[in-house]
């Protein structure tokens, strides 16, 4: 019978010891995937800051990039935050972009539109921003009209007032086409501008329903299953917190006398508001009343 030497693996019950540089190797594949673990977010987080600043190169580029939309976002933000800025210098440098600017609300999508206009109501001293904050009020997106209006208010312009009141009305969210309704969402539900709420089903194909509006759905005033037309009024929806704020306060220096009564239902505890929300609704009223 031959026996098996002491250094063969073929022994039964002996695990033939590692090699010195293996633990080594494990040891840096381990740290390797830790580090990408932990630089993947941050790249990612990176990437879509909007706080992150751009030169003036970075800005032209950013700017003019029409096949990324979240880009020019980021840059619109830039150009507010040099507008913002208390270094004289650094104010003076965002009007080389305005022109961009205003290429942007003219023909943008509804994201890059609605960034715009808040933009444009950061400085107004320029009669440019005015012209195109009223073109605007006409815009077919809700939340762009909105933006201008509010932003019309600091040029002293009255002119989105109706859209500015209309912000405190819920809101009627109307079919895009006709076809078959299938409800997502049910009421009470929080949602945002591009929150999927559903989808119509028309001639064998499926559109996507979705919300151009914040807020939280009232009620739907249609059916799930029941065919629709286009246009159609199909859901109520209340809104949100962020834009009641905002349309208060634009009404604090614009408002009438006939906005009072929407005005004082959000000064109630029975609107849900926070009390922060209730106590300018109230102030609000007030500043109206000493103008009357």
């Amino acid at each position: 019978m031959t026996i098996p030497s002491e250094s063969s693996s073929e022994i039964p019950g002996v695990v033939r010891p590692a090699k010195p540089g293996m633990k080594q190797r494990w040891l840096i594949i381990i740290l390797a995937l830790t580090f990408l673990f932990v630089l993947m977010p941050f790249l990612f987080w990176q990437a879509t800051w909007f706080g992150r600043p751009l030169n003036d190169e970075q800005l032209e580029r950013a700017l003019a990039d029409r096949e990324h939309p979240r880009e020019i976002q980021h840059a619109l933000s830039q150009v507010a935050d040099r507008v913002f800025s208390a270094n004289p210098a650094t104010r003076d440098s965002a009007r080389r972009f305005y022109p961009a600017v205003t290429r942007i609300a003219q023909s943008g999508g509804d994201e890059l539109r609605l960034t715009a206009a808040w933009v444009m109501g950061q400085d107004n001293s320029v009669p440019e921003f005015h012209q195109e904050l009223t073109a605007l009020l006409r815009d077919p997106n809700p939340m762009v009209r909105r933006n201008a209006a509010l932003s019309l208010v600091r040029f002293g312009d009255v002119a989105g007032r109706d859209e500015i009141r209309a912000i405190l009305e819920p809101y009627s969210l109307a079919a895009p086409r006709g076809g078959k309704l299938t409800e997502r969402l049910k009421p009470g539900d929080a949602i945002n501008a591009g929150t999927l709420l559903g989808s119509i089903d028309s001639d064998h194909e499926k559109f996507e329903l979705r919300s151009q509006v914040p807020g939280t759905i009232d009620r739907w005033l249609v059916g799930n299953g029941i065919t629709v037309s286009a246009s159609q009024p199909i859901a109520r929806v209340q809104p949100s917190t962020a834009e009641v704020w905002e349309a208060l306060r634009a009404l604090y220096l614009i408002g009438e006398k006939q906005d009072i009564p929407a005005i004082q239902r959000f000064a109630s505890t029975a609107s849900g508001m926070p009390p922060n929300v209730r106590q300018q609704a109230e102030t609000t009223a007030q500043a109206i009343h000493s103008r009357e």
